[in-house]
């Protein structure tokens, strides 16, 4: 028995929901005795835990706290008719749960110099929309959505009162008619979506809305909407711990 094994059963434990996320691991003692191994070893595979971002390890006698919920599917795919009313953009995965997500900022302010790499020019006016996805009450996704506010400020043929993209926080989000993708009924022309998916340090923001420390690894989804003309429409990016998914769609 060695301190990979036991991170991986410990980790089942935690995403399964068994070791519920603000609750605290067993002793290193007491994990050790489960497992007939040293303390020494139950602390490395705590470590292990600790670099995933799944726990946090307090100092003195605060002991190792859970700072991960279930997993859940950062899920990206083609959604074109037939199939389109049967995207999911996100979900949790085998173990359940039930799913929330709710925006909690919108801010508008000037691109800096990082979007560039994403066709948004330095200076741009541009909104961010912060939302949060949540399984059983614990965070589990950060998706940021950027804007040029050009963009953000459309509203679909007929349609009265604030830009959906504008809407502040709280109020209610609208949806398109069923069966039509929220692009197409903003008028987008959006034509293809550029995903990079990378493995690295979470902003501020994101561990923040996470609830996990500074720099914490995590996956980090980037997709880059753009226009006929080759634009950038909308600009996503998506965080999640290192023991959630990232599941693809290919169409064709």
């Amino acid at each position: 028995m060695n301190a990979s094994y036991i991170a991986a059963e410990m980790r089942r434990r935690i995403e399964s929901g068994e070791c519920a996320r603000g609750s605290r691991l067993p002793s290193v003692t007491a994990t050790g005795k489960e497992f007939g191994v040293s303390g020494q070893t139950a602390a490395a595979a705590y470590a292990v835990l600790a670099a995933l971002g799944l726990v946090r390890i307090e100092k003195g006698n605060g002991g190792t706290i859970v700072t991960a919920g279930r997993k859940s599917d950062a899920h990206l795919g083609t959604y074109a008719p037939p199939d389109l009313t049967a995207a999911v953009a996100w979900k949790p995965t085998e173990s359940g749960g039930e799913a929330t997500e709710e925006t909690y900022q919108v801010l508008q302010r000037e691109a800096p110099e990082y979007m560039t790499a994403w066709g948004i020019p330095a200076g741009t006016v541009v909104v961010e929309r912060h939302r949060i996805r949540k399984v059983d009450g614990a965070p589990v996704q950060h998706k940021l959505t950027v804007l040029p506010y050009d963009v953000a400020a459309r509203v679909p043929d007929g349609f009265e009162g604030i830009p959906p993209m504008l809407a502040p926080v709280g109020a209610e989000p609208q949806k398109p008619p069923h069966g039509v993708r929220f692009a197409d009924w903003m008028g987008w022309g959006v034509v293809h979506t550029e995903c990079v998916i990378t493995t690295e340090s979470m902003t501020p923001e994101a561990s923040e809305a996470l609830d996990v420390p500074p720099g914490t690894p995590g996956f980090r989804v980037v997709g880059i909407a753009r226009n006929a003309d080759g634009g950038t429409v909308n600009v996503t990016v998506t965080t999640c711990g290192l023991h959630h998914r990232v599941t693809l769609n290919i169409v064709g």
